[in-house]
């Protein structure tokens, strides 16, 4: 029997209110796609304003980063022609990016959901996408407190 980790709508729901936070504060709204770690999808909002192509966008964000376990901004040198990776996006139906704003949400030593964020520039994407991978790293990753009901 094989358990794992996975993250929960109320989890993702904080981590997209950690990434409307953010982008707030920047003026920048965003799409913003929680996916579990099989790259389904779990959570999503639309602030008002964000551009409606780039919901998608969001989404593909977040299943690449769940699927390939990386950030999608350091996914792009292995898609090059002649690397490895290269033709993966034909492998997966065309749902794959390289375009930063997708990052993996760890806890327990392994990947238990991604979260993509698009509708600014990317640079502007990936800001939002590290506040929320840092909040939730902050209250489940590696380092996180304990909750009483998690001790021996």
């Amino acid at each position: 029997m094989l358990t794992k980790l996975s993250i929960d709508n109320a989890t993702a729901e904080a981590v997209i209110a950690a990434a409307s936070e953010r982008a707030t504060a920047m003026g920048v709204p965003q799409n913003i796609a929680v996916v579990d770690e099989a790259g389904h999808l779990v959570a999503f909002r639309r602030m008002d304003g964000a551009k409606f192509f780039s919901i998608e966008i969001a989404i593909t964000k977040a299943f690449a980063a769940a699927g390939t376990r990386k950030a999608t901004r350091d996914i792009g040198p292995a898609t090059q022609p002649g690397q490895p990776g290269f033709g993966a996006q034909a492998l997966v139906g065309g749902r794959f990016t390289t375009l930063p704003g997708g990052i993996p949400l760890e806890a327990g030593g392994a990947v238990v959901g991604a979260v993509g964020v698009s509708s600014g520039s990317t640079a502007q994407d990936q800001e939002v996408a590290e506040a929320a991978a840092a909040y939730f790293s902050s209250r489940w990753g590696a380092g996180a407190p304990v909750a009483d009901s998690q001790k021996d």
